[in-house]
């Protein structure tokens, strides 16, 4: 059974930044890694995904170029490095890991999922 926990969130002000993290329990170098977000009465998006391998990234259109996905397979963490924070960043954040390692933005292909880390970004 592999168990995801999400670490880094927080308090930030617009224009800051923040590196989540998220440390694996299982084997999930394999895996493909993709970070999702949530905000408050919304659903959940996709933000950004990795390969097993860390060669292939993917971003939503509104983090690609502030927000950078990233992995140490090693340590069976991934990151999300978070730039340039705007005030309509704030969501809960969850990582998640996909056994096909393949990149994706569907959250249908991640079978496991963190309980996410709160990021608030004031303007």
């Amino acid at each position: 059974q592999v168990q995801l926990v999400e670490s880094g969130g927080g308090l930030v002000q617009a224009g800051g930044s923040l590196k989540l993290s998220c440390v694996s329990s299982g084997r999930t170098s394999i895996y493909a890694m993709g970070w999702f977000r949530q905000a408050p009465g919304k659903e959940r998006e996709f933000v950004a995904c990795i390969s097993w391998s860390g060669r292939s990234t993917y971003y939503a259109d509104s983090v690609k170029g502030r927000f950078t996905i990233s992995r140490d397979n090693a340590k069976n963490t991934g990151f999300l490095q978070m730039n340039s924070l705007k005030a309509e960043d704030t969501a809960d954040y969850y990582c998640a890991a996909d056994p096909d390692g393949l990149t994706s933005s569907h959250e249908r292909d991640y079978r496991y999922w963190g309980q996410g880390t709160q990021v608030t970004v004031s303007s």
